[in-house]
Formats: C-alpha cells, sequence, structure tokens
C-alpha cells in the first residue's frame, strides 16, 4: 500500500500520550481498546449501532469546547485524547454520570442474577463512591414484568442503555421490545397486544449491562462464580453457534452464546440457549431396556448388546448382496459418531441401506450433494455478509438456520444485499425480499437453471450480472436439480454456494458417508479408486453395489425384506416424511434397535432393543456446521444412569459381532478419519435431472399441494421440557393464498382441516399474498399429527382444505 493510500483510508491520533493508528472512520473507543485502554461504558456495544445513551465514556479532546462520548465520537487525524486514566475532566464526569445512574438503582446485588458478572458492580467499584448523597425514596415498580413467557423484566434496574431495544431492531428485526414514556418515567416495555416473541430474545438478556433483563429458567438459580463453565457447539441446526454451557451441581442450569465473530459473532437463537431441558426430562432414556411379552423392560449393558448382536448377526446378507439389515441416523450425530456408524455398517454388518435423513429425496441428490460439499469452496457466513445478491431456494431460514439468517438481515440492512427468494413462499424473508420468483414445491431447480442460462425475470438476471459477489443458498427442500442449478449460477455470474441443510449433523453425515452410495470423504461406493482408498484403510471389504435410502428402505421394509432395523437419533413414527410407510415398515420389521436420547413414540411403540445414548453436553467430540467448518466441544456434565456415546456403543456392537472397528477412544477414531481423508478431485454434477413437481393446476378446486416446513420451534425430542421456550412458538398456522382462500370461502384466522391420506391436520389458516396458488404451507411437526401423515408411500403430498366443522356450541369439532 502506497503512502498516499494510507493516508486516505487511516487516521493516526493520540490517546493518553500514545500514538495509535487505526483505520478511518473508528471510534475513538475502539482506538483505545487498540492500546488496551477500556474506557467505561453502558450503551456501547461493538455489534450494535453507537446511540451515546449511558454519557458512561466520556474523554477529553484537545481543543473541543466540551467533554465527549467516545462511543459516538470518530477518531480523527492528529486528534488528541484524554481518557479517565489521564483527565481530570473526565474521570470526574464519568463518576458523576455513574452517581445519577446510581440515584434510583436498587440496592439488591445479593439477590440479583446479574451479580458477579455485572458491568454496573464493576464500574462502581472502579469509578464510583462509596457512599451516596441521595436520601430520598429511590423509584420502584412493580417486579418483575414478564414481557414474553421467558424474559421477566426488573424495570426499576434498568439504565436506559438502549441494548436491548438496539438488538431487537437492527440485529434481530423483532421490534416488538421499545423505550416508552420520557424523562425520569422512560422505561423499557412491550406494545399491549404484542409480547417480544422472537427467536432471538435470549441475547437481550446476556447483552443487558445490569440485571434488568432476566430469564425464567435461570432466574435465582445460581452465580457466575457457583457454575462451571464448557465450551460447546450447538445441536439444534447446522449454523454451528458456539456456545458456553454452565452447570451447578451436575445440572445444566443455562448455555450462553460464546462469542465466534466467524460464526454466530455474539448471538445464538432462543432454541439455542434454553433448549437444553429435553438432558434431564422425564423421558430421558438412562438405561438399556429390551422387549420382553411386548413390553420394554431394564436390561443391562451386556444383556442389550447381546440381544442385539445376536439379532444382527443372524441378518445376512444374502448370495445375490441383497442387505437385510437397515442402518438409519437422525440429524444430531457429532462428527466421531458419523464415521464410526458409517464403517460400522458398511464393514461390519455388510449392508449400503444407510441414510441420514428423515425426508424422501430424489435419487439424484446423492450426486448433487456429493458435489456440493466434496472439494468445493462452499459458501459461508462472510460470503453472505460480504454478497450484494442473495439467493435463497429451498430454505426458511429464520426456521431452519437461524443465525444464518441474522447474517443475510446484516447484508441487508448494511445497504449491500439485494434478497432473491425462489420457491413456493417467502416465509420468514417476506420483510427482507427484493424479489421472489415463485416455484411451484420441487420446481426450484428449474427456476434456478433458467437464472444460471439468462432467463428469468429481467431484474434479477441483471442483477446476478452486475453482482461482484453473489451468494446462492440452497435448503434441503429445494427439489431436484438445485445444488447443480446453484453451482451453474456461480459457474456464470461469480461468487460461491452453500448446502444449507437444516439438522445439525446433516453435512458431517455426508462427510461420513451416512448415505446409500456415499463412503467418507466425498467418496462414492461404485467408484473403484474411491472403495479401495476406504478398504486401504478400513481392511476387509465393503458392501458390492449401492443399497436402499429411506424411502426403500421401509418399502422394502414394510414387504418383510429387512430383518433388523437400526435407529440411531432418529423417530420415524414423527419424523418420516410419510408416517404411514414408516408405522407399516415397523411394525413388519422382526427386530428394531433404538439408540437414542429419549422414550420417543418411536421407541415405545416398537423398540425391541433400547441404547441410551449420550447428549451433546455430556461428552465431547466434533461438530461440522453447513460451511465445513470443524468446531470442537467438550463435556459440560456428566451423563444420567448408564448412558453411552453413540460411537462406543456402536465399537461394542462390532466388538460382539467379532470386529475390532479400530475406534477406542476419540483420537484414535480421528486419526483414521485424517488417514482416510478427503476425495482429491471433487465429483461434477449431473446434468438434466428431471424432478417431481405436481402442478396445482392439474388437482380439483378443493385440493392443494402440500408443503410442509419445519419450524424452529415445534414438538421435536430436544425441545422436550422447554415450556418457557414452547410458549413462544408462532402456531399451527396454515399459509394459504388469498385467490386459493376465496375459492374454498376461508377467512384469514378461520379454523381448518387439512386432510389427505386418513389423517387431517387442524391448523388456523392465515391468508398470504407470497404462497404460489394451489400451494398450502403447514408446519411439520407442531401438531398432534405431524404432517407426514397426509402423506401418501412415496411423500407426495396432495390434501383437501376445508373449513373445519363445528358442533353445536359452534366450537370446532
Amino acid at each position: 500500500m502506497s503512502e498516499s493510500e494510507t493516508s486516505v483510508d487511516t487516521v493516526t491520533l493520540t490517546i493518553d500520550g500514545r500514538e495509535v493508528t487505526v483505520p478511518k472512520g473508528m471510534l475513538i473507543i475502539r482506538a483505545a481498546e487498540m492500546i488496551g485502554t477500556i474506557v467505561p461504558r453502558f450503551c456501547d456495544h461493538p455489534l450494535l449501532d453507537p446511540v451515546g445513551a449511558c454519557r458512561q465514556c466520556i474523554v477529553e479532546i484537545e481543543g473541543a469546547p466540551k467533554p465527549m462520548m467516545a462511543c459516538t465520537t470518530p477518531a480523527g487525524p492528529d486528534m488528541v485524547v484524554k481518557t479517565h486514566l489521564t483527565s481530570q475532566l473526565a474521570r470526574k464526569g464519568q463518576e458523576g454520570t455513574l452517581e445519577f445512574l446510581l440515584v434510583n438503582h436498587p440496592l439488591d446485588c445479593p439477590m440479583c442474577d446479574k451479580g458477579g458478572e455485572c458491568p454496573l458492580q464493576d464500574q462502581a467499584l472502579a469509578h464510583g463512591s462509596n457512599a451516596s448523597r441521595f436520601v430520598d425514596q429511590k423509584r420502584r415498580y412493580t417486579k418483575p414484568v414478564a414481557i414474553s413467557s421467558q424474559i421477566l423484566l426488573d424495570r426499576e434496574r434498568c439504565v436506559l442503555c438502549a441494548r436491548c431495544t438496539r438488538f431487537a431492531d437492527q440485529i434481530a428485526g423483532d421490534p416488538f421490545i421499545e423505550l416508552l414514556e420520557r424523562s425520569a418515567l422512560e422505561q423499557v416495555a412491550i406494545y399491549e397486544d404484542e409480547p417480544f416473541n422472537s427467536y432471538f430474545s435470549g441475547n437481550i438478556i446476556q447483552i443487558c449491562p445490569v440485571g434488568a433483563l432476566t430469564s425464567t429458567s435461570y432466574r435465582f438459580k445460581a452465580r457466575p462464580f457457583d457454575v462451571v463453565t464448557a465450551p460447546s457447539v450447538c445441536d439444534h441446526c447446522s449454523a454451528g453457534c458456539t456456545l458456553t454451557v454452565q452447570s451447578r451441581r451436575g445440572e445444566i442450569q443455562r448455555q450462553l452464546a460464546r462469542t465466534n465473530m466467524a460464526v454466530n459473532e455474539a448471538w445464538n437463537c432462543d432454541k439455542g440457549r434454553f433448549g437444553f431441558a429435553h438432558v434431564t426430562a422425564p423421558t430421558r432414556l438412562t438405561e438399556p431396556m429390551v422387549r420382553e411379552d411386548g413390553q420394554l423392560r431394564p436390561a443391562s449393558w451386556s444383556e442389550a448388546l447381546t440381544v442385539a448382536s445376536r439379532a444382527l448377526s443372524r441378518a445376512r446378507t444374502e448370495a445375490n448382496g441383497t442387505s437385510r439389515v437397515a442402518v438409519l441416523t437422525g440429524g444430531r450425530l457429532a462428527d466421531e459418531d458419523a464415521y464410526v456408524v458409517s464403517k460400522y455398517a458398511r464393514s461390519v454388518l455388510g449392508t449400503d441401506n444407510v441414510d441420514h435423513r428423515t425426508r424422501f429425496a430424489p435419487g439424484s441428490e446423492l450426486d448433487e450433494v456429493l458435489a456440493a460439499v466434496g472439494g468445493t469452496a462452499t459458501a459461508g457466513y462472510g460470503d453472505i455478509e460480504q454478497a450484494d445478491v442473495i439467493v435463497v431456494a429451498g430454505s426458511d431460514t429464520e426456521e431452519e438456520v437461524p443465525i444464518v439468517h441474522l447474517r443475510v438481515r446484516k447484508a441487508w440492512r448494511n445497504g449491500k444485499a439485494r434478497i432473491v427468494v425462489v420457491g413456493p413462499h417467502l416465509g420468514t424473508l417476506a420483510s427482507m425480499a427484493w424479489r421472489h420468483v415463485a416455484a411451484d414445491p420441487g420446481g426450484e431447480g428449474a427456476v434456478l437453471a433458467g437464472l444460471a442460462r439468462g432467463e428469468g425475470p429481467d431484474d434479477v438476471v441483471e442483477a446476478l450480472r452486475d453482482a461482484k459477489a453473489p451468494a446462492i443458498l440452497i435448503g434441503e427442500r429445494a427439489g431436484a436439480g438445485s445444488l447443480a442449478a446453484g453451482s451453474a449460477i456461480v459457474d456464470e455470474y461469480g461468487g460461491a454456494m452453500a448446502w444449507l441443510p437444516r439438522r445439525a449433523g446433516a453435512r458431517a453425515a455426508v462427510e461420513a458417508g451416512l448415505l446409500a452410495g456415499a463412503l467418507p470423504g466425498g467418496r462414492r461406493l461404485e467408484d473403484a479408486a474411491d472403495r479401495d482408498a476406504v478398504i486401504k484403510v478400513w481392511g476387509g471389504s465393503l458392501p458390492a453395489a449401492r443399497g436402499h435410502d429411506l424411502s426403500a428402505i421401509l418399502e422394502v421394509a414394510a414387504a418383510g425384506e429387512i430383518d433388523v432395523l437400526h435407529l440411531i437419533g432418529v423417530d420415524l413414527m414423527v419424523d418420516a416424511a410419510s408416517t404411514a410407510l414408516a408405522e407399516k415398515a415397523l411394525a413388519k420389521v422382526p427386530v428394531v434397535i433404538a439408540q437414542d436420547l429419549a422414550m420417543t413414540a418411536t421407541v415405545a411403540a416398537h423398540a425391541d432393543v433400547v441404547l441410551p445414548a449420550s447428549a451433546r453436553q455430556e461428552r465431547t467430540g466434533t461438530a461440522t456446521n453447513f460451511e465445513g467448518r470443524a468446531q470442537r466441544f467438550d463435556r459440560a456434565v456428566d451423563g444420567p444412569g448408564l448412558v453411552r456415546d453413540d460411537w462406543d456403543i456402536v465399537r461394542q456392537l462390532a466388538a460382539m459381532l467379532g470386529r475390532d472397528l479400530r475406534a477406542d477412544d476419540l483420537d484414535m477414531i480421528r486419526a483414521e478419519m485424517e488417514r482416510v481423508g478427503r476425495r482429491s478431485e471433487p465429483h461434477a454434477f449431473p446434468q438434466d435431472v428431471d424432478a417431481e413437481v405436481v402442478d396445482p393446476s392439474t388437482l380439483n378446486d378443493d385440493e392443494f399441494v402440500v408443503l410442509a416446513r419445519a419450524l424452529l420451534l415445534d414438538r421435536g425430542t430436544m425441545l422436550t421440557g422447554a415450556d418457557d421456550l414452547l410458549a413462544t412458538a408462532r402456531g399451527s398456522l396454515a399459509l394459504i393464498a388469498p385467490s386459493d382462500a376465496d375459492a374454498v370461502g376461508i377467512a384469514d384466522g378461520a379454523e381448518i382441516e387439512v386432510a389427505a391420506n386418513g389423517a387431517t391436520m387442524r391448523l388456523t389458516a392465515q391468508i398470504v399474498t407470497d404462497v404460489v396458488p394451489g400451494t398450502v404451507v403447514v408446519p411439520a411437526n407442531s401438531t398432534e399429527v405431524p404432517a407426514g401423515a397426509l402423506a401418501e408411500a412415496s411423500g407426495k403430498m396432495v390434501a383437501t382444505v376445508k373449513v373445519a366443522a363445528t358442533g353445536a356450541d359452534g366450537e370446532a369439532a
């Protein structure tokens, strides 16, 4: 960089006698931090716009007519700044401001949840007086005020820093919380008819510099100096947020966002913050069980493993290579678990009937996903934030990957990004979307392919053509060919693409080969070189041919062609794309081995052997997020009863079957994963993929294509017991276009019935303009009847929609 360029991009100033060069426009408070000087503050937060509300960061600037706020004043060339360390004016100003803040602040530190980690305590100790001159009655309010089911407000503690209201408005985009009244009556409040039901509300507790905002689940539970802290990674979605898990006497007290500017910055969603009650819920599995005379009974590990291994031993691979064993995993497995399970299925059980998904995916998805994650640079958080055009297809980001949603919003709010949504509805991106390019469910790939060819809305094509760094985000609900088309857009216009699955372990599952036809490291079972590379490390042999994916496994199981079904962290009766097919398969399989955290509906009704597994907080491991970023997590608490890690359970099963997986500990597993490595050459995307799309115009007037979307807060196993959190769920809504609502006589807010395949979902209609006509959008698992109950065996969902029947009293029947 030349000297002239340096003078334009940076400024040099003096702070407390020390010269410092900083980027032009940097605030004085940040410049001081660069030389190790922390100017006292309350309202300032590096990720929020400056506001100068608390007046605590007073500094003296040579030549300025009055003291200035360090959090709102940019550093200037040749500026001479004196902080409280060298200026009596600044020091006295800070002391005076602090005295005013404490005038009405209650002296309840011994009972306040913030005690021990309170900036106000720290500032009072460092800069305050040891005596108060205030002798009148302090202001009092009724306390606490519940601003939501999980956030409590003690108004008398508030110092009006506006961190909470700025976060809600600027970061989350949920401005339900505001500063109301004026002068001495000013206070934080919510709108009377709109509670603060934000998916990110817990962050305002963490950034509050006093104890004004507390959580119902943690209030009066522990002190910061009473808890043991462990670093962790959230296991609720593929965002990969870093967390701090704090426990007391072996019980988790709270989970906080851990600052990681490359991933979640300093935020997390409420599901990641409050969704840990399942660890100690009454439904938690704590000991092995076996089914005897139709009932599950407790058993020792030795007995349970013996029963399971005998069943697996009997289910031999037939002479024609057909396997009568299948392994289905959910989305919670850590990287090491996923790898060991893949090795166990292929090298011990001799089966390629493996799948980590609960949805029915097209056959081309294996080729597309392997090409998307195998050696291809994935769009990450930085790419999203810097993008000038963001195309989102098949993902409702706030519901599915909330921290990605915040990064998309940040790019949009900074004025850089135009958001283009491709699909049947806008969902939570509606307030930010620049354009909605409509597509029927499953038809996203064709629309994206058209954009890659320069076809489609002219303004969208022009925006992509002019974009410097577009980001293409393809969710798992996008139809066949979407990833290939997204890659074609990148080839044509530049930028980067990311596959954006919902579940936390989805990318790790693909990397480990938990798909029929896949092997670890992005390899293919049917590729000779890929097979040899894996056999070289594993030894032995691999299945001869590609096995069945989830839908085919359930079909052959329902036909009596599967003898043992090993389920690892998956509740088929609730999660499977076709509930009817799942139930039929489970009823037909002779032996179901369930390795899980909780007594799910599937475990209770169909498991013959139950193997209790450790939760994320009870073990160490590695988690890979959608970017391909691997992060380690530590054990925070001991697991209850006799639970064991998933990799350890599988290792012992393999030993019972006479095979040593060489997986005695995590270090050994990781070392072998390194030896297996990755495929050296990335796979090519498939071309001309046919997607299964139902044309709504071919249906009867009262029939609709059903699009099931997973909501962040639903009836999932890992939200069991999180009652305060679930009280903020957004309800069981069916989204329908105005023209469709008129056609079937549905009013906004009416109770309706969505029925198919002998099942009926009762939902509240919400008429929206961003849903493709002929489509009704329903929650996947937020009602007693899951959306999968509407599906045919193929997973296809076409349902009738009508106003719910009412009884004689006018209530819904």
